[in-house]
């Protein structure tokens, strides 16, 4: 388990972190959710030891990270950026990190370059961003590491190597106790593949939950009603705790916290001609959770 616990982090002026708690449970898929700029970065250097933390601690299975060899092997961490590779090969970028992560598996190694046609003696500089962030995940996921930390790692990749790219860590996690770290302003590829979520904004943690837990805690709604006009009000005043509240014509949609079971009996209540529950997509659950706290969805595209 990795434990962040109260921790901040300023660059002079700028709050980068404010008062941070997160716990990451091992062996899930841990999405950091946020627009550019949140304060993703920043935690990520922190949990894999590149950035000290001043103020508060980060434990890696109870472990401090920063200073800490021994921790340090078992996290791998590729950044948005891979121009520090440029003038690695795949073979030479193998050596180097065998100097380091002592469970390097070439086995690993050798079947995903073969499979995705990466040549090993080749300069990264020479390869398409596709390809240099096929080959870091590849060397990431040859370290053989318990936990694999990807910053924006999709960013700038087509959908075929968006794809490729899951597929390869969704392998590794299937086949061993890898915990997954990613970050991300884009939220229906998070929903897409993690387990656990959080959205930061501005240094600060609005929610961390387990992924399936906003939809199962709101409901979407459509009632019609032919021959009266019902308003918000109308709902609210059975109990209900409406988020969102939309009419057209005849058709009302509501999207309202808690569960269908105890809600469409209520409804009931007022007599509508039609009254079901629309499935809701995680990607909906997570905007309206964020317009309850006063965010909307381009939070994220900021």
């Amino acid at each position: 388990m990795i434990q962040v616990k109260n921790v901040s982090m300023n660059f002079g002026n700028f709050t980068a972190l404010d008062n941070v708690n997160l716990e990451i449970p091992s062996g899930c898929a841990f999405g950091f959710l946020g627009s550019n700029g949140a304060g993703k970065s920043t935690l990520m250097r922190q949990i894999c030891g590149i950035y000290d933390v001043p103020q508060g601690e980060i434990l890696i299975d109870g472990q401090g990270v920063y200073n800490n060899p021994a921790v340090k092997s078992e996290i791998f961490f590729v950044s948005d950026e891979t121009v520090q590779f440029a003038n690695f090969t795949l073979d030479q970028l193998k050596k180097y990190y065998k100097n380091y992560y002592a469970k390097f598996d070439e086995q690993v190694f050798n079947k995903l370059t073969l499979s995705l046609s990466l040549p090993t003696n080749k300069k990264l500089a020479k390869f398409s961003k596709g390809m240099k962030r096929q080959s870091v995940v590849v060397i990431g996921l040859a370290c053989n590491t318990k936990y694999l930390i990807l910053d924006e790692a999709f960013d700038g990749l087509d959908p075929a190597m968006r794809s490729i790219v899951k597929s390869m860590i969704i392998d590794a996690m299937q086949k061993r106790d890898l915990t997954l770290i990613v970050s991300s302003h884009n939220m229906a590829e998070m929903t897409e593949l993690c387990n656990y979520i959080m959205l930061i904004h501005k240094g600060k943690v609005l929610f961390s939950r387990n992924i399936h837990d906003s939809s199962e805690s709101l409901v979407k709604i459509q009632v019609i009603f032919k021959d009266k006009v019902i308003s918000q009000k109308d709902f609210e005043n059975l109990g209900i705790q409406v988020l969102s509240f939309s009419q057209s014509g005849s058709i009302v949609n509501i999207i309202a916290r808690g569960n269908s079971k105890e809600i469409l009996p209520k409804i009931q209540e007022l007599a509508p001609d039609l009254c079901e529950e629309i499935p809701m997509t995680l990607d909906e659950a997570f905007v309206y959770e964020m317009e309850v706290r006063g965010y909307g969805k381009k939070l994220l595209e900021q």
